[in-house]
């Protein structure tokens, strides 16, 4: 067993874990943070994305052991204290970013990691930039609006309302 410690969402969390225990596990099976999914056991799907050390990164991809001292948000970090929504969270609630919401944490984030990088990103971009994380339901329109919109909310603080038709 090894001896890990590292920062999640916020907080300093330790414990001791075998040397093959991904991160996605730790942050699951030992940290009970469940909002992260496991969705492909692959890599492929993006379900398992968390910011490591203030990037996007499918955790499935990286031992616990080597994020030992690093600092991770999963979604459960992205809100604040009170409850109040990220300005990407409430993009996807508002533009229907979502279906089933199997991949929508894992969206969520690497929404959140393209906004930080590329603010302002066109359509385009941002369907490039999704392109590792699969959802099933939705057809992506949504998700793409609900990213352009929550980088634009995270910038200027107010969230563009959707027309509903």
């Amino acid at each position: 067993m090894a001896k890990i410690s590292m920062k999640v969402n916020g907080k300093t969390v330790s414990g001791d874990v075998e040397p093959r225990t991904l991160l996605v596990q730790f942050i699951r099976e030992h940290l009970g943070l469940t909002g992260t999914h496991v969705g492909c056991d692959t890599s492929q799907c993006g379900a398992c994305n968390v910011h490591y050390n203030g990037e996007a990164i499918k955790s499935c991809t990286i031992l616990a052991v080597q994020a030992d001292g690093s600092e991770v948000v999963t979604i459960e970090g992205l809100a604040k204290p009170d409850g109040t929504l990220h300005p990407m969270q409430a993009a996807f609630r508002e533009y229907h970013g979502l279906q089933c919401g199997y991949c929508t944490p894992g969206m969520v984030m690497v929404a959140v990691d393209i906004a930080r990088r590329l603010p302002g990103a066109d359509e385009e971009t941002v369907r490039e930039e999704l392109y590792g994380n699969i959802c099933r339901c939705t057809g992506y329109q949504g998700i793409v609006e609900a990213v352009m919109a929550g980088s634009e909310a995270m910038q200027t603080g107010v969230l563009p309302l959707k027309e509903h038709h």
